[in-house]
């Protein structure tokens, strides 16, 4: 039987006596606590956010939006270079005031109230979390869900977005058969990988995908 119907529960003990007994939460808390952290209610959601301010004057504020299931823990060792690059051997004359706020229902923004927080509407907070917090001139980073949110954030509010930096831009097939037979047969076998991960270990993408991507067909992509 193994896990075909879901993760066993055995697995799912040990992980919860580790994180009981052995994980060290105060160090992680501490690393946490290094930046400071700030929260404000934006269309009737809490958004918590870091904000560190660089030393430098000629610094440009930047918005970096994390992904699922990450938090705004993967930018901490990102932190000091970006925001003070001339302690840290980088260009001193690229220097970044940094937001980098918790996704809606996720961490200590967390939990949502309602339904609808697609990639739109979080677009919509992040830029008026910069207004408020007076930044009229701003760019915007993001991984993995955060590079579907970052791009919206420049088209809701190019006024003032003077760049967008994404580390995944997401792309598939259309579903004509024709265009599969133009690949080559190693773009054809990067297509099988691909659709052997959908059908073995996506499930989550399947639960998950449609609250950002509610344009998409609901037709699934056949072989």
């Amino acid at each position: 039987m193994g896990s075909d119907y879901g993760v066993p529960l055995d697995p799912i003990k040990r992980l919860v006596k580790y994180w009981q007994e052995r994980y060290d939460w105060r160090t992680w808390e501490a690393k946490l606590n290094a930046y400071p952290q700030f929260s404000t209610t934006i269309d009737g959601q809490n958004i918590h956010f870091l904000h560190v301010r660089s030393p430098e004057d000629n610094a440009l504020p930047l918005i970096l939006t994390h992904g699922w299931p990450m938090s705004v823990v993967d930018y901490l060792n990102l932190i000091g270079p970006l925001s003070d690059p001339r302690s840290h051997g980088g260009d001193a004359t690229q220097p970044f005031h940094l937001v980098i706020p918790s996704l809606p229902g996720f961490g200590f923004s967390g939990p949502t109230k309602e339904r609808g927080w697609d990639r739109f509407r979080v677009a919509r907070v992040w830029a008026e979390l910069m207004r408020r917090l007076r930044y009229d001139r701003f760019g915007a980073q993001g991984m993995d869900w955060g590079s579907i949110i970052s791009p919206e954030v420049g088209r809701f509010d190019p006024e003032h977005v003077v760049g967008v930096h994404v580390t995944e831009i997401f792309s598939s097939p259309s579903g004509d058969p024709t265009e599969l037979e133009t690949l080559s047969e190693q773009e054809k076998k990067h297509w099988q990988s691909f659709l052997w991960w959908i059908e073995n270990k996506g499930a989550y993408n399947s639960l998950h995908i449609r609250t950002f991507f509610q344009k998409l067909p609901a037709k699934r992509m056949t072989k």
